[in-house]
């Protein structure tokens, strides 16, 4: 093996691995509900597929992206964009499959990756073979600006060989996240693809936390992070070429990021754990239970929100919950009456203070 990713442990790093084994723990420990996480990892695949597809140049919404994903048919999406949605979620059930299972990974199932990502798209037709045989550039689709030249063509096999033979024998040296944050950058330098290289990198990067027992109930959304702020990211990226292939800015941007996400996945966590010891101590209902967690959740909720949580109940039945709700002192009514088009529901002041569930 010609390979070693080298970098420097530094103080922001370790701080950031702190905070991820943190909201480990606490996705491991806490007494979150089945379906709470069903709903949340459902979530965080729509994030996930829309948020990577979209840096790839998608120019789908979150909402169309949603709707997509839950079987709708959107009209005025692009093809392409709609299929390279639906592709990533096929890649990500592969991915997913090896959840907790440490296995090798192979040029080919880096390829199977590669290949369900652009089946049927732009990539997909141009790709006779597995790995590119011309000269390619990195364009940022947002500029249009050329911002990396890959290596040459008839060094990609060489490389990926190296890679592999990391992947196997020796990111198992690393800590797991830095061993996944190497291995997105690695296989986005080598850019092996015409075309789905920053995609099937962030799969990549997902399978070695996965296979290492980092999956965090595969409620990461590392994608969004990622999207947020898109300059960031590529220049995280370019300064490891401008430090003669040192990774340490690169980990230190992306631990940030994962601990950033985990971050928020944990507050919720946090507060779905509030809601349900609400629920207990003040007897609520299903019915009630869920429009208290909702609140706590977003933050507000408006009648007809409550009617989609709950289809099939109907209006009044679901305003009394609420009223009820409001009589116990959990929830407080705002807007100036039934007619008003703004009134919604807020969680009581005395429970929107800083809380640690754990």
């Amino acid at each position: 093996m010609s390979f070693a990713p080298r970098f420097t442990v530094t103080n922001p790093i370790t701080a950031t691995l702190t905070r991820i084994e943190r909201a480990r723990r606490f996705l491991n420990a806490a007494p979150l509900s089945e379906d709470w996480i069903r709903r949340m990892r459902e979530r965080a695949l729509v994030l996930e597929a829309h948020h990577s597809t979209h840096i790839e140049g998608s120019q789908l919404t979150l909402e169309q992206s949603e709707r997509l994903l839950a079987g709708e048919t959107v009209p005025d999406a692009d093809p392409d964009d709609v299929r390279e949605l639906l592709n990533y979620r096929r890649a990500f059930e592969l991915v997913a499959g090896f959840t907790g299972v440490w296995k090798a990974i192979s040029e080919g199932s880096i390829y199977e990756i590669y290949k369900r990502l652009v089946e049927g798209v732009r990539g997909g037709a141009a790709a006779p073979c597995v790995y590119r045989s011309v000269q390619v550039y990195v364009v940022d689709s947002g500029t249009g600006a050329v911002v990396y030249t890959p290596p040459p063509a008839e060094d990609v096999w060489l490389l990926m060989l190296d890679l592999v033979a990391w992947l196997n024998n020796g990111s198992d040296r690393m800590h797991a996240v830095l061993a996944s944050g190497a291995a997105q950058f690695l296989l986005v330098h080598v850019h092996p693809f015409l075309d789905g290289n920053g995609s099937t990198s962030r799969l990549l990067a997902t399978r070695c936390l996965y296979r290492t027992g980092y999956d965090f109930k595969r409620l990461l959304t590392i994608s969004e992070y990622f999207d947020r702020d898109r300059p960031a990211f590529y220049r995280a990226i370019e300064s490891v070429r401008e430090r003669d292939m040192d990774l340490t800015g690169w980990l230190e941007y992306f631990t940030e990021g994962v601990a950033n996400q985990l971050d928020e996945v944990k507050a919720r966590g946090e507060r779905t754990i509030r809601a349900d010891l609400l629920a207990r101590e003040h007897r609520l209902s299903d019915r009630q239970a869920l429009a208290l967690g909702q609140a706590m959740e977003v933050g507000r909720l408006t009648i007809k929100e409550f009617e989609g949580l709950c289809p099939g109940a109907n209006r009044r039945t679901l305003q009394r919950d609420l009223n009820a709700l409001v009589a116990k002192g959990l929830l407080v009514e705002m807007g100036s009456g039934p007619t008003d088009p703004t009134r919604h529901y807020r969680m009581a002041e005395s429970f929107t203070r800083p809380w640690k569930a754990l």
